[in-house]
């Protein structure tokens, strides 16, 4: 089994759309069967997942999503990327317990983790409609995070 698709919940599809593709993720599809009815897809650069949003696809509160992970091998090209782009990402943090980033900012350290240590160093943005993402800092995989 493979996650291929989580959705977001979005007020506003074409705002996240606009949102998403300006951070440069590729747009799957754009399908609408009326009114009532809309679905669009899009894939960060590089991930073999997408996310889908749209008009009656999901009962979910729009920016209700929280804690949606994107994993990076350079977290400060990440920042800086965001940056540009208009993300508007918060300051690159490590968590106080050292183990994984807690939930909201509690435990947020400024910085990436000690010696760079891969897993440790995480930032933070949110789209339009407040749905959040954390991006992770992964360079070397733990024994066995790898498929064959």
């Amino acid at each position: 089994m493979k996650l291929e698709v989580v959705v977001v919940p979005v007020a506003d599809v074409d705002r996240a759309k606009d949102f998403y593709t300006g951070l440069g993720w590729r747009l799957d599809a754009d399908v609408s069967t009326g009114a009532d009815f809309r679905v669009v897809q899009v894939t960060p650069p590089g991930s073999p997942a997408s996310i889908i949003f749209g008009t009656s696809v999901t009962s979910q509160a729009p920016g209700s999503a929280q804690g949606l992970h994107l994993i990076v091998d350079d977290i400060t090209a990440a920042y800086d990327e965001l940056k540009r782009l208009g993300a508007a990402p918060s300051e690159v943090f490590h968590d106080a317990g050292g183990v994984f980033h807690h939930a909201g900012t509690d435990a947020r350290i400024p910085g990436p983790a000690p010696e760079r240590d891969s897993y440790g160093s995480f930032l933070s943005f949110s789209d339009p409609d407040g749905n959040g993402w954390v991006l992770q800092e992964v360079t070397t995989r733990l024994p066995g995070r790898l498929d064959p």
